[in-house]
């Protein structure tokens, strides 16, 4: 368990997982061995060419708000198309009790974007349905995501392909994490839906970046004299500050997500923030300055 003071704010890392995913050249295409070697042991290991992630919830209290951002793969779900989420079983709730937070303690839930390890314990299963995990919570989804992703949307992609997922397999698992994770919650009225920025409360404001999803989001913090920006999956690893014009593997739209990550990274060094992505391991959160085309991490 890791705890930051940033300013008046407390932000809590509830680490489920970290370790080797999948090959480094697969999960951000482009970067050379050499490049990935400079994110050091947390985030590469030269010995198979793995990348080294994490599944992580930050949790932020702020101004009498507790904060979830992002809330992993949750338990029980059929993933057949990811077999290290397909049926897993973890501590998430039981992490949260070590970090002095019930479901009912959770105020507010942002989710960055509406993908399976994203959005798994916004519900939990009570009988033979899936209720929200957190009773009191408003759930913040962004409407982009909302239009591409819920399937009653029917968005053209389904049939055109035209962000580069045409396969019916991926769509198929995505209704899934979409009827499991993100139905229930806008059945029981607690989902707020935005778009461009809104304001959550003091300090607390979401900001589109679309790219890596239609509705790619990131949250800033900046309360009492700190400041922090929650990233998502903007950033998979630290090689991506050296080269910032490469994508992972997941992103739909390659120039958008490249340009939303130039945008957020620019005014995180130039202004000091705490860079906070979804999937870093080791330190899991860096400060950032500038380096030729790219930035360096600031430990």
């Amino acid at each position: 368990m890791e705890r930051i003071e940033l300013g008046d704010a407390e932000i809590i890392r509830i680490l489920e997982w970290q370790g080797p995913f999948a090959p480094a050249a697969q999960i951000v295409p482009g970067p050379a061995e050499a490049d990935w070697q400079h994110t050091g042991p947390d985030h590469y290991d030269p010995a198979d060419g793995s990348y080294r992630g994490a599944l992580q919830t930050w949790a932020v209290r702020c101004g009498g708000r507790t904060v979830l951002v992002d809330t992993g793969v949750g338990d029980g779900r059929e993933r057949p198309g990811t077999p290290m989420f397909h049926h897993r079983r973890g501590r998430f709730l039981d992490l949260l009790a070590e970090a002095g937070i019930r479901p009912e303690d959770v105020d507010t839930v942002v989710n960055t974007h509406l993908h399976a390890d994203h959005v798994g314990w916004n519900t939990r299963r009570h009988g033979d349905h899936w209720v929200p995990t957190f009773p009191e919570a408003v759930y913040y989804l962004p409407a982009a995501d909302l239009a591409f992703f819920d399937p009653a949307a029917a968005h053209p992609a389904r049939t055109t392909g035209t962000t580069g997922t045409p396969d019916p397999a991926q769509w198929a698992e995505w209704d899934q994490v979409f009827a499991d994770s993100v139905a229930p919650v806008l059945a029981a009225g607690q989902a707020r839906t935005w778009s461009g920025t809104h304001r959550i409360g003091a300090g607390l404001v979401l900001e589109e970046t679309p790219g890596h999803t239609p509705g790619s989001s990131v949250l800033r913090l900046a309360c009492g004299g700190g400041g922090a920006v929650f990233v998502g999956d903007l950033l998979h690893s630290p090689v991506q500050l050296a080269h910032p014009a490469c994508n992972s593997c997941f992103c739909l739209d390659a120039a958008a997500a490249a340009a939303s990550r130039l945008r957020i990274l620019q005014r995180a060094a130039d202004e000091g923030e705490l860079v906070v992505p979804a999937h870093f391991a080791g330190p899991g959160l860096t400060r950032v300055r500038r380096s030729g085309a790219g930035f360096t991490p600031v430990r």
